[in-house]
């Protein structure tokens, strides 16, 4: 099954209705017919019946009604929260759309405030999803960027009092055993007790520091390459195990939505407290044995030292010592932590799917299956209001609504486009059933889905999502499988010619009609598929498409100007040609299409030489190149070889083992680590032979050279260091 979906709401859309007025419903429609009409002119093989819309209220609907059992199972929450706003574009954005302190679209400035969101509770499953990644084949940097995400850490919570005060507040550390070399604790500028206990000497630069984070994201604030801030209170708090005084900062570098919000500062042993405390002038404690601390912290471990009942104990027993001291003495727990934070899952604007709650003053209610789906209302401005409220708070005959003889208000703030994209592959296999979100025996046939091709730019976004939703529609008995993605990898970009992401403010996108048009839809295949790797980013090459048009070219003249197909045999052909079956065989399985195609124009090139191509050898060719280049194998197989049925329905080429061991390679030949040529030799030649051959093949690179050294591995490669 290749199936097609168009994530079709999001803000991109939205920003263009803003700026035109047209309904974004009318131009995603015209944009996917465009779309699907150059998919279809390129050749490539989906699956057109099952193919899914996101925006498309028969699909939506499915999506509201997941949101819906989300909300009655509790994970679904509407709570007081910080967020990112950007004012520019009217909307909250998660943590994955900021760069820079910008929008990721259009690079508008973003800050923090606190607003009323609809989130998800994604860290409910956080086990659940680092565990499920021990069972799935993916790339393992993916893997290490989602655990990374997650961040499970355990550890121990501590309580901290505020010097002559009834204030307290609590630490997370996965390190409770350097508790004695504690000599400041930071609380994150927003944490609910800076206020109240910030002397009255501190309050303008605390308040003024504050305003001043909230132009940061997260992501810059806690960058550990970036310089020390922060504002001491004029409070101290009592360490725990010592009852020393420490003084309480605030610093951007800590945030209130990870842990308690609150850190304690070890700053020998830590290299970012350190940097803080040298910054500030902070007391530097040792309290593990090793290392210059006059220098940087000491992140080793080693016996404790200055460290009361520790003394002496290595780091896995001083931990163990130091849980119990606290839990016996009632001032702290162990605990577990994560990272991974409530996934915001509302947006202030038009362009989503409508969130099916109605409000009653501080109640609520969702709507029945039976209501299902909510339907965006037409409007007639889009733009965003400055205050933070949704463009459909200003329809008023959508937003006011009685139910049950009580006024109510709609929610007007909508899904993000993460939303319909977390689980269009159980849809994919059951797109037009309208009375369950698809059929289960279907689904148990189907999934889970064997290969996915996506961008590793996602790891944190659509495919933890997509991961998650796959998790609870599992544990809901609805998706038979826990992990929706048994295999993944990914694709790189094609970029601009200058290297850059193509976009067309930078003038350097090519419209893939033009290049049918000038090459044919094979040409720009083969191209695409010859440029690399697959999983590397490449830059678009005007001149390379013109190989690619060539070799096809060569291809169509050999079938049709020749007469060299004949149904004798060319022993000369043998060895070249089955190796060729294996070859691309085994590339295509791997998806190392370039070395695919290379050894096809190998292949053609030694056909050329030969008086006779074999049929068979002509019939396997066209189907080994038929994945790349399906219009000019179908016309050659229907034309030149007279068959009446689809080569597509035709059985795969197979090859001789034997016959593909070749008595001939093409060496390598590298000058300072980079490959400049290539040269038949006979296998296991002498060295001198192949020395002399090589030389010849690239006397004019060596032309006035100093060769510093040259040597040949056998039959792997020649290599040459010059100057």
């Amino acid at each position: 099954m290749h199936p097609m979906g168009w994530d079709a709401f999001g803000l991109p859309a939205e920003q263009y209705a803003i700026k035109t007025g047209k309904h974004p419903y009318s131009f995603t429609l015209n944009n996917i017919k465009t779309f699907k009409t150059q998919l279809k002119m390129l050749g490539l093989s989906f699956d057109w019946s099952k193919e899914i819309s996101t925006a498309d209220p028969n699909y939506y609907k499915w999506t509201q009604w997941i949101f819906k059992n989300l909300y009655k199972d509790g994970l679904a929450k509407f709570i007081d929260m910080p967020v990112n706003w950007c004012e520019e574009l009217g909307c909250v954005l998660s943590n994955d759309e900021v760069i820079d302190g910008k929008s990721e679209r259009g690079g508008f400035p973003v800050v923090r405030k606190n607003m009323k969101q609809w989130v998800l509770d994604i860290p409910a499953y956080a086990d659940s999803l680092l565990d499920g990644l021990n069972n799935i084949d993916w790339p393992e940097s993916t893997k290490e960027i989602e655990r990374n995400w997650i961040g499970k850490s355990i550890g121990a919570e501590v309580t901290f009092n505020v010097s002559n005060s009834d204030i307290s507040f609590k630490v997370f550390t996965t390190r409770p055993d350097t508790l004695f070399g504690v000599t400041y604790c930071v609380l994150a500028p927003e944490h609910e007790i800076v206020k109240s206990i910030t002397s009255s000497k501190q309050q303008s630069v605390i308040k003024d520091y504050i305003k001043a984070c909230c132009c940061k994201s997260e992501l810059e604030r806690t960058a550990l390459s970036k310089e020390k801030t922060g504002v001491f209170t004029g409070a101290y708090a009592i360490n725990p195990v010592n009852k020393k005084e420490i003084p309480i900062w605030i610093s951007d570098y800590v945030l209130c939505t990870y842990g308690t919000g609150a850190i304690m500062a070890v700053p020998a042993h830590d290299q970012r407290d350190y940097e803080f405390a040298t910054k500030f002038g902070l007391e530097i404690i040792p309290v593990l044995a090793g290392g210059d601390i006059s220098k940087e912290a000491f992140m080793g471990d080693g016996k404790h030292i200055n460290s009361d009942f520790l003394n002496g104990l290595n780091k896995d027993n001083a931990i163990n010592t130091m849980l119990s001291w606290l839990e016996n003495n009632k001032v702290g727990t162990k605990k577990v932590n994560y990272k991974l934070r409530d996934w915001i899952f509302a947006r202030q604007r038009y362009w989503g799917e409508p969130i099916p709650i109605i409000h009653f003053g501080d109640e609520m209610t969702i709507l029945e299956d039976s209501e299902l789906p909510l339907v965006l209302p037409d409007l007639e401005d889009y733009s965003p209001s400055k205050t933070g409220a949704s463009p459909l708070d200003r329809c008023d005959s959508w937003v006011n609504v009685t139910c049950n003889g009580k006024n109510g208000k709609r929610e007007t703030s909508t899904m993000p486009g993460s939303a319909g994209s977390s689980w269009y592959f159980l849809r994919y296999i059951d797109p037009e059933n309208n009375n369950e979100l698809a059929n289960k025996e279907l689904l148990k046939h189907w999934l889970p889905v064997d290969l996915y091709m996506g961008g590793p730019e996602h790891a944190v976004g659509h495919l933890l999502y997509s991961r998650f939703w796959n998790q609870y529609l599992y544990n809901k008995g609805i998706s038979p499988v826990k992990e929706p993605f048994k295999k993944l990898r990914h694709q790189g970009m094609i970029l601009g010619s200058n290297g850059e992401k193509m976009s067309k403010s930078k003038g350097n996108v090519v419209n893939p009609d033009d290049m049918v048009k000038n090459y044919g839809a094979d040409a720009l295949r083969v191209y695409e598929m010859f440029m690399g790797p697959i999983d590397a980013s490449k830059p678009w090459d005007p001149n390379g498409i013109e190989g690619s048009k060539k070799f096809l070219d060569r291809v169509w003249r050999l079938y049709i100007e020749t007469d060299k197909i004949k149904p004798e045999n060319n022993d000369e052909l043998e060895k070249v040609y089955h190796y060729t079956v294996k070859k691309v065989s085994n590339d295509y399985e791997n998806m190392e299409f370039n070395t695919a195609i290379s050894q096809m124009m190998i292949f053609i090139n030694t056909v050329y030489k030969q008086k006779i191509f074999p049929k068979e050898y002509a019939i396997g060719f066209l189907q080994l190149l038929n994945p790349v280049a399906p219009h000019i194998t179908e016309e050659l197989w229907s034309v030149v070889l007279g068959n009446t049925e689809s080569i597509t329905y035709s059985a795969w080429p197979t090859y001789d083992e034997q016959k593909t061991i070749s008595d001939q390679i093409n060496l390598p030949i590298q000058i300072n680590g980079k490959l400049k040529s290539t040269i038949p030799i006979q296998l296991n030649s002498s060295e001198e032979i192949v020395r002399q051959k090589v030389h010849e093949k690239i006397s004019n690179l060596l032309e006035g050279k100093t060769i510093i050294k040259e040597i040949y591995v056998k039959n792997k490669i020649y290599n040459f260091v010059i100057k």
